[in-house]
């Protein structure tokens, strides 16, 4: 659904690469758990996922990363010599099992794993 292909993948959640999106709002009506917001309106509890999703999708590099708020694995992975960003998604997947329950859960970013997807 997005004309510009600026999602990426990881094990468990999906990124935007902040730079590519074009703030178009096409991806916000179908997300089937309602997790995008513009920029602007995104609650305050989840703001260090801006920096995340600009780590995780390529856009920054890790050591330039504001990690206020992470949890220490998600340091310690944007950290290591082995650290990858995430690959581009072009194609729907289903919804992740849990996704539904995980929707307002918080301190769900626990839970987030660093690993790209791979398939």
């Amino acid at each position: 659904v997005c004309p510009v292909d600026c999602f990426y993948e990881g094990v468990n959640t999906l990124v935007i690469e902040p730079e590519e999106c074009i703030d178009c709002g096409a991806c916000e009506p179908v997300c089937p758990t309602t997790a995008i917001y513009e920029e602007e309106e995104l609650p305050e509890k989840w703001a260090p996922y801006i920096e995340i999703n600009a780590v995780f999708s390529g856009a920054k590099e890790p050591g330039d990363a504001d990690t206020e708020g992470w949890p220490e694995h998600l340091v310690e992975a944007i950290n290591s010599d082995d650290f990858q960003a995430w690959p581009m998604i072009n194609v729907k997947r289903d919804p992740l099992p849990n996704a539904d329950d995980l929707q307002d859960e918080e301190g769900k970013i626990k839970d987030l794993d660093p690993a790209p997807y791979a398939g």
